[in-house]
């Protein structure tokens, strides 16, 4: 995926629609492409707390944060969630706090870094928000040592 298409859509729709109203382009666009949503995660088996690690999926570009085969990622990824209005919810305490759909959500507005707000998709890099630059592949690093990997998420 060379970008994610946000040409042709309602002038700041995620303001008048619910994220359960939107059509398949505006769901989409909500992804600011930051790459958080397919690194890696442990998850505490106790307290439930999910920390995140530089460790990316193969399939992740680690200079365009984005999935290098999004339309047949399930073909490489089976297990990749795919989330939807549906699937919002029970997902939500892994989506990274700076997420458009988890912001959108809880109500709030997106950053001025979002692609839909900043009007490209290089701002959310420019505002250092991306995981570019930072992700090691996981086929490099033996699941065993993921907790080496583990990262503060960049806000």
């Amino acid at each position: 995926m060379s970008d994610i298409p946000r040409d042709g859509l309602a002038d700041r729709f995620w303001e008048t629609k619910k994220l359960d109203q939107m059509n398949k382009a505006e769901w989409e666009a909500v992804c600011d492409g930051c790459g958080k949503c397919c690194l890696n995660k442990l998850e505490d088996e106790d307290s439930g707390e999910v920390a995140l690690t530089r460790v990316a999926c193969r399939l992740l570009d680690n200079e365009t944060c984005l999935c290098t085969q999004y339309p047949i990622r399930h073909q490489f990824v089976p297990e990749c969630i795919v989330l939807t209005p549906k699937t919002l919810e029970d997902n939500m305490y892994w989506l990274p706090r700076t997420c458009g759909y988890r912001l959108l959500s809880e109500g709030r507005g997106l950053y001025d870094w979002h692609p839909l707000i900043a009007g490209n998709s290089t701002a959310i890099h420019e505002a250092g928000v991306t995981m570019q630059g930072r992700t090691v592949p996981e086929f490099e690093v033996d699941e065993d040592d993921w907790e080496d990997h583990i990262i503060e998420e960049p806000t």
